[in-house]
């Protein structure tokens, strides 16, 4: 009996959307474009599970999000935070989550673990494909428009060509940078490093911020520390300090952070420091060229991050959603991308850039950090304090906080010496 081979199947050499990186943002662009009836292509460079330099932590906004693509069960199952606890310059403050459109629960979840998730999440779709240990090296471009893309995936290279793509290759963003993204460490940029912890207090419904941050010498940083319990017997520890090039935040992160962690040892019965990793974060719109007629930079890459604190896991999943909803009518994406951006987040990160700018200045924490956590002035401050926090501020509130901080944030147009989002190319 003559048995007959089977041809080998076809290499996959085409899709509609290419998406680079499989970080949050691009696990949800690749959920979202699946179910508008795309073929998707997603790849990472990393082999999974990998890590993220992160702090974990998940605020309501960003649990919105991730119960639209139906996973938010698997995170809060094993634990939910209620909202912040603010330490510092002789107090501190225990701020609920606000009841907002998002809902008042929050979680955290260590990033090898809520990337894997998403990953897998998103390949379930059957119009995913997903690639890791695959590195996008050139793009290929007829007047500014991707028409393929040369893949490197486990060792062999593959020429991919596609409709779209969208890039969510994380803070220093490579493929990004090939298009000609350009980050502007003249805005503030933060400089972080965080650690896990075993500790018998990983239930504890709070995530605790300590704002009066310093170092061996008693000198205040413009930062803050952090402990977000992970519900799985250990915390995620880190610091963070805001920065720029013409005030330097002068601390070694690393040396910070195992600072910090013997200051709260005794009170959270805390293990040594593992899994210790630093990075440097763009913040707030401060990069240019983020699209083109066909591409667009969502994310971390779009340096889609609160500039005044480092969270940009929530903005992360908007972005994806949102720019994979763009993908139907736009014909050209180059200006298009950056004006959705400014319109969801322009007047937001414009004043929160400015206060953050405000931070590095010296001697400013010490000077009005104890104004804001004793007398009465703290109920109003420090609520305001976790709204900012939380990136809980939006259009759709009507109260004077908001009012105040849109307001300001609009007027502040008028003072910006760089647009955000700009296109430069």
């Amino acid at each position: 009996m003559n048995t007959v081979t089977p041809p080998p199947a076809a290499p996959y050499t085409a899709c509609d959307v290419l998406i680079v990186g499989a970080g949050p943002a691009g696990s949800a662009a690749a959920f979202h474009a699946a179910n508008r009836g795309y073929d998707v292509l997603l790849i990472d460079a990393a082999t999974f599970p990998r890590d993220k330099t992160c702090g974990d932590g998940l605020t309501p906004r960003a649990m919105h999000e991730l119960a639209a693509l139906g996973v938010a069960h698997d995170i809060t199952s094993r634990y939910t935070s209620r909202g912040l606890k603010l330490h510092g310059f002789g107090g501190s403050v225990t701020a609920p989550w606000p009841t907002s459109p998002f809902g008042t629960t929050g979680s955290a979840m260590p990033r090898t673990e809520l990337d894997d998730l998403l990953r897998h999440h998103a390949n379930a779709q059957p119009a995913v494909t997903m690639w890791d240990n695959a590195t996008a090296l050139t793009p290929e471009t007829q007047h500014g428009r991707i028409t393929a893309v040369t893949v490197r995936h486990r060792g062999v290279e593959k020429r991919i060509t596609c409709r779209f793509v969208i890039v969510a290759d994380g803070v220093r963003s490579p493929f990004g940078k090939k298009l000609g993204r350009t980050w502007h460490k003249g805005d503030v940029y933060g400089i972080a490093a965080r650690s896990y912890c075993t500790t018998p207090l990983s239930h504890d419904p709070w995530i605790h911020s300590h704002l009066e941050l310093r170092d061996s010498d008693g000198v205040i940083q413009p930062g803050y520390g952090w402990i977000f319990p992970l519900g799985n017997g250990s915390v995620n520890l880190g610091c963070g300090a805001l920065s720029t090039d013409a005030r330097p935040a002068k601390v070694n992160t690393k040396k910070l952070l195992e600072l910090y962690a013997s200051q709260q040892r005794a009170a959270w019965s805390l293990g040594q420091t593992t899994s210790v990793a630093s990075a440097l974060l763009p913040m707030g719109g401060a990069v240019s060229n983020v699209s083109g007629p066909n591409w667009a930079l969502i994310g971390d890459a779009a340096a889609c991050v609160n500039p005044l604190n480092g969270e940009g896991i929530d903005y992360g999943l908007e972005t994806a959603r949102m720019a994979v909803g763009m993908l139907d009518d736009a014909k050209d994406l180059t200006l298009l991308w950056p004006y959705l951006l400014r319109s969801a987040y322009g007047d937001t990160f414009l004043l929160a850039r400015t206060l953050a700018r405000v931070l590095t200045y010296p001697r400013f924490l010490g000077a009005v950090g104890p104004v804001g956590f004793r007398g009465p002035q703290s109920r109003i401050l420090m609520p305001l304090a976790v709204r900012l926090m939380g990136n809980l501020v939006t259009d759709s509130d009507r109260d004077l906080v908001a009012r105040t901080w849109h307001a300001a944030g609009r007027a502040r147009r008028a003072f910006s010496h760089r647009p955000l989002w700009e296109s430069t190319l």
